[in-house]
Formats: structure tokens, C-alpha cells, sequence
């Protein structure tokens, strides 16, 4: 019986660190040292869907490095058909504590390899059954070949994505790899009345452009572009004269939102007028920052009930996220550039008309 060709597990984290881009959902499950671990393991053992192999969490927390060092067919069958059973006494230190099971099943394969199609659960089996379930998908496992050169290994794991990512998960490391700090001209944004103008390279200038050229064209009628900054209070774009037609009072201070995008309604609609805070690390629309900002609104005479608040992101599996969603204020929206058509309303319970969860289904 002859194992597929496999590759130590330094270089299996290596290549899932290019496999898996940022941007990919739940890639930290994909990419870690404990995903390394599985797919290695997988390999070396020969658990790929076309062989009926099948590996357990236990036979991934008792490899060893003594182990895998021993690299003829015979010793990896020996490992294969000995790791699951009860008793096994591995060669060497193990790689994880028994109590492992979670990190490994829970989340590298069943959060992250499952879903993002690199690895396959065995049919028919219950749940309680303690066999040995999952596997490496061949196309998957092929990209750990050892005779891969570095460019052939590059275009190979592009392919893979192309056919086996969701175009959601594709769209998020397309949007990351444009926000990539780079030594060019920057990012080209067109605004809604067809004016261009550039911001510098980076996630936040990324997330800036979609919120102009996407969110606004998606979600406002007549939209208008009043403010736009960078880091370090740069001023991109300012309209002074539209803004002192709103009796908007817009000067370069800690009060003003990265962008002031305004819906300048069409016959009966009044207009509205949308605070959005740009965020790729900090900075999202917290309840005080929504009160500051709803002030420079009704100072100036806009109705309350007509101002909006948007915190944009570039994606929700995002740290930036992760990391503020418990900031964010009631009665503001999320948005995710790499999802445009979709919005995370902050509902308060403060509507008169929504009771129910019915009232929103």
C-alpha cells in the first residue's frame, strides 16, 4: 500500500498561511499551529477522501516529533491502524495534552477546515462513535506535495480558492489584498457626483472607498459626499459650500466622523444625514460618540429621527470587529465592505411598532 507524498509540519503551516489570506472566515482555526498539526497528521497517516483513511483528534495530540520523523509506508501505517485504539503508547514527547480534543475537533476542523472545504467528515457515523471520522479533501491534500516548487504551489493554492472558497470569503481577501500598505499612488476613490480623488494605501482608505462608492449607492437615494479624512485628521475631501447650505458646522477636530455622507432625498423625502466612522483597528460609533455627533446634527436643525450612525468594517471575521461589537451603540448599523448588500441593524427596543421578533421576519 503506497501513502501519499507528504511535507514536515513546518512547511504545512507555511503553505495554510498563503492557502488561507486574511480575510478568510475563521482563518485563525485554519492557519495556527494546531492546524498544522491536523493536516500533517492527515497526511502522514494517508486520511484522504479517495482512500477511506480516517483520522480521530487523539491520533493528531499523540503525534510525536520522533514519530513523525519515521517516514517509510510501514511505520506510517503502523501509526495509522495503532494511534486510535485504547492503550496506545506513543514514541516520544507528544505534541498536545490529552485534554486537546476540543481546540483540535471544536474548532480547527469543525470551525475551520470543514467550512472552508479542506477537510471531509465520514457518512454513517453516530455521534457518540469514537472512530476515527475525518479526512483531507484530494485537492486540498495535494497542495502539500513535497515536489511543489514556490511558484507552483502559489498558483496551485490560487486555483484551489478560486473553486472552493465562497464568493464571500473571496471578496474579503480581494479587499484586503487592495488595502495592503503599498509604495504607490494610493486608492482611487470616485465620488457619487463622479469626482475622483486619492487616499493613502491601507485598510482604512479601502474601507473609505466602499463606504463612497458601495454603502452610499446602496442604501441612499440621491447620496452626497460632505467629509471625508484620513488618519491623522488629513482632510481627503470637505464640501463647504453644501454643508453651509445644511448649516452643518464642519471643522477638522476630534469631533468629526472619518465620513459625512448625506441622502439629499427626492421630492417629498427629507433628507438624511449619515455619521460614519471608518474602523480597521479602533474607533467604532459608541454611545457617547453618537450623542456628540447627533449634536453637530440637531445644532445645525437636523431632526433627530432624519441622522443615521454607521461603523464600517471591512469584514465581520475581522479582529476590528471581534474587538469593538461590544462598543457599538444601540439605534447605529454596522456595515462590512465585503458583504455590501448586508446591514447590522442595532435595534434599541425603543420603537413603538416593533414588538415582536415577528414584526422583523
Amino acid at each position: 500500500m503506497t501513502l501519499p507524498p507528504y511535507v514536515d509540519r513546518a512547511t504545512v503551516h507555511q503553505r495554510l498561511q498563503v492557502i488561507f489570506p486574511e480575510g478568510m472566515p475563521q482563518r485563525n482555526y485554519c492557519v495556527r499551529e494546531v492546524a498544522a498539526s491536523i493536516v500533517f497528521t492527515m497526511l502522514y497517516v494517508g486520511a484522504v477522501e479517495t482512500e477511506n483513511r480516517w483520522v480521530g483528534p487523539k491520533q493528531v495530540y499523540r503525534m510525536t516529533d520522533l514519530q513523525a520523523s519515521q517516514q517509510t509506508d510501514v511505520q506510517r501505517m503502523a501509526y495509522a491502524n495503532a494511534s486510535s485504539k485504547p492503550g496506545f503508547r506513543p514514541k516520544g514527547k507528544t505534541w498536545y495534552q490529552d485534554n486537546s480534543r476540543e481546540p483540535i475537533r471544536d474548532e480547527s476542523i469543525r470551525q475551520g477546515l470543514i467550512p472552508n472545504n479542506a477537510v471531509i467528515e465520514r457518512a454513517g457515523l453516530s455521534t457518540t462513535s469514537g472512530k476515527p471520522r475525518y479526512a483531507l479533501r484530494a485537492d486540498f491534500a495535494a497542495l502539500f506535495n513535497a515536489s511543489l516548487s514556490a511558484k507552483t504551489f502559489e498558483k496551485a493554492a490560487e486555483t484551489w480558492r478560486e473553486q472552493h472558497l465562497s464568493v464571500t470569503a473571496l471578496a474579503r481577501t480581494v479587499l484586503l489584498r487592495r488595502g495592503a500598505p503599498t509604495a504607490g499612488e494610493g486608492v482611487l476613490v470616485t465620488f457619487p457626483n463622479g469626482e475622483t480623488r486619492r487616499m493613502a494605501p491601507g485598510p482604512s482608505s479601502i474601507i473609505s472607498k466602499a463606504v463612497i462608492e458601495e454603502f452610499a449607492k446602496q442604501y441612499l437615494k440621491n447620496p452626497a459626499v460632505l467629509w471625508v479624512s484620513e488618519s491623522g485628521a488629513k482632510v481627503v475631501a470637505r464640501d463647504d459650500q453644501l454643508a453651509a447650505q445644511l448649516k452643518l458646522k464642519i471643522s477638522a477636530d476630534r469631533n468629526l466622523p472619518d465620513i459625512i455622507l448625506v441622502d439629499l432625498g427626492a421630492g417629498d423625502r427629507q433628507m438624511i444625514l449619515v455619521f460614519t466612522e471608518v474602523v480597521a483597528t479602533d474607533g467604532p460609533v459608541t454611545s457617547q460618540r453618537r450623542e456628540a455627533l447627533l449634536k453637530i446634527a440637531t445644532d445645525a436643525g437636523f431632526p433627530a429621527e432624519r441622522v443615521a450612525f454607521v461603523t464600517a468594517y471591512l469584514d465581520r471575521s475581522h479582529q476590528a470587529f471581534r474587538r469593538t461589537i461590544p462598543e457599538l451603540a444601540w439605534r447605529s448599523f454596522a456595515w462590512f465592505a465585503a458583504e455590501p448588500e448586508n446591514l447590522l441593524v442595532l435595534h434599541d427596543g425603543k420603537s413603538e411598532t416593533t414588538k415582536t421578533l415577528d414584526d422583523w421576519l
